[in-house]
């Protein structure tokens, strides 16, 4: 199946579009909550070419790190903090079109620029954050955002 995650050139939303049945494909077959959340960094990653894609696990009161594409990441992060606690304690998509200038953010590279925070919900609890960051500034709008909740919620509907 990966080798058809091939997209073509096409806007924003029909790349999308295209992917979320994919998706939804992809992770039917499979229960592994892990499994599915490489699957869909992988996906976004390749169909996208964002600098970052990734899951955080809530765990323990803490976000932990989960399967992700892209550099080395921060493997912690506290309720409240930076764009992924932030999303979290909220319990709302976040959209950083410059994340210098998001109150306490947390820099785990100095090559991220802007940022989108998506929760994952069990129920009406947030149990992960899909997170994905790009190298450019203003790279996410509410098209993003849109499709992210959407594929956010092809995951938690996986969930056991």
């Amino acid at each position: 199946m990966a080798e058809n995650l091939i997209i073509d050139n096409g806007n924003k939303a029909e790349k999308y579009a295209t992917l979320l049945p994919q998706i939804a494909a992809l992770i039917d077959h499979d229960a592994d909550l892990i499994a599915n959340m490489a699957n869909i960094a992988a996906c976004l990653k390749m169909t996208f070419d964002f600098w970052w894609v990734g899951f955080y696990r809530v765990k323990d009161g803490e976000l932990v790190l989960a399967p992700f594409q892209g550099p080395l990441a921060c493997t912690r992060i506290k309720r409240g903090r930076g764009v992924c606690g932030t999303a979290w304690d909220r319990s709302e998509t976040i959209v950083v079109e410059d994340v210098e200038q998001f109150p306490g953010h947390i820099a785990c590279s100095s090559a991220s620029k802007s940022e989108i925070v998506v929760p994952v919900f069990k129920g009406d609890e947030v149990v992960a954050v899909l997170d994905i960051d790009s190298d450019r500034l203003a790279t996410f709008d509410a098209t993003d955002r849109e499709w992210l909740e959407k594929i956010a919620s092809l995951l938690y509907a996986e969930m056991e």
